[in-house]
């Protein structure tokens, strides 16, 4: 998950240097959805094991 959310940055990065605002916005969008359904999964998962820990 983390991955796209990098490779989605980057297309962003690269869109905005040549120019293409609205492909660089959506791709930047996209970028920051991902990067936080990545968090909220890496939580999840973290209070998970520390249930099943004990």
């Amino acid at each position: 998950m983390l991955h796209y959310a990098v490779v989605f940055f980057v297309i962003a990065l690269i869109a905005a240097v040549l120019g293409f605002g609205g492909i660089a916005a959506g791709a930047a969008e996209i970028a920051k959805v991902l990067f936080v359904v990545f968090l909220v999964m890496a939580i999840a998962s973290f209070i998970i094991n520390l249930i099943k820990g004990r």
